[in-house]
């Protein structure tokens, strides 16, 4: 079997492990009195077969993507490269000194 699918599997697995810890303690905390929903409802399995599924399905995404966005890359060649300078035709900036003399319309005047 392939080492990603094995990867995904894996994290499938977790997630839906997270997810069934994540409902077990919806229910035992009865948050939004979901406990009394779930017990007391003939149909309340249907909700929580939900629950389970829908926040499974949720948790084992993001538990992939993250293991997925953790893998390193192995090619196989030197890492950093020549450093070769890349031409831009982006000029450069370069200091150009101006002299600069008082005109006689920027003069001070005082205040009357």
């Amino acid at each position: 079997m392939p080492e990603l699918v094995r990867l995904y599997i894996r994290n499938v697995l977790v997630g839906f492990g997270l997810s069934a810890v994540f409902v077990g303690l919806l229910l035992w905390f009865n948050i939004a009195n979901l406990w009394q929903l779930v017990s007391t409802s003939p149909v309340g399995w249907i909700a929580l077969a939900m629950l389970l599924f829908f926040n499974g399905a949720l948790f084992a995404g993001a538990q992939f993507a993250i293991s997925v966005m953790r893998l390193e890359e192995h090619d196989g060649t030197p890492g950093g490269g020549r450093r070769v300078p890349v031409a831009t035709n982006i000029p450069a900036r370069i200091a150009v000194p101006v002299e600069a003399s008082a005109s006689a319309s920027r003069e001070k005047k005082p205040l009357r």
